[in-house]
């Protein structure tokens, strides 16, 4: 299929399926985690949704960093 025809069905495809197919194109250009690493994000967002208390807001570890650098 030629670059002429993709474009042509683009209006033909579903919101979900052009999410996707951008999503796809974009995994072209960058490859993903290697696969220990991909298990190792996958078991800590597992963690976080177990118990989201447990983790820190953004801000708070920057300015806790910024109090240890400054002492």
């Amino acid at each position: 299929m030629s670059f002429a025809e993709v474009m042509a069905e683009l209006p033909a495809l579903s919101v979900a399926e052009r999410q996707l197919l951008v999503r796809r194109a974009l995994d072209l250009d960058e490859p993903g985690f290697p696969a220990d690493d991909e298990a190792l994000v996958t078991h800590r967002l597992a963690e976080h949704r177990e118990n989201p208390s447990s983790s820190v807001p953004l801000e708070e570890m920057k300015a806790r960093i910024r109090s240890r650098l400054a002492s």
